[in-house]
């Protein structure tokens, strides 16, 4: 069923953690409705928004990642590529700051 993706942890682990965000936004959501606030970002924005925004920040920097890493490999002289738990990490912390400040 899964066969035309390339499950490796990471992936999973990823996928796992946005589903987990979406039931556990849509349990926070009917227990206590959002109202709009401005945050950094320019535009007002609802918790929903924010997710929203933020997985797709999460996203990018997962795909700019696998995109250079070959390259960092090679300017920091490593044996092979990065791991992709950093990109993950990385997003993640994007994530939080986008739903927390944004």
């Amino acid at each position: 069923m899964f066969d035309w993706m390339a499950w490796t942890l990471p992936v999973a682990v990823f996928f796992t953690a946005i589903v987990l965000m979406l039931v556990g936004m849509t349990v926070w959501e009917i227990k206590s409705p959002t109202t709009a606030r401005r945050g950094f970002l320019p535009i007002e924005t609802t918790r929903g928004d924010r997710l929203f925004i933020g997985l797709l920040a999460a996203a990018y920097v997962n795909l700019v990642f696998v995109g250079i890493s070959g390259k960092l490999a090679s300017w920091f002289g490593l044996d092979g590529d990065p791991s992709i738990w950093i990109s993950f990490l990385v997003s993640m912390v994007l994530l939080a700051w986008i739903m927390r400040k944004g």
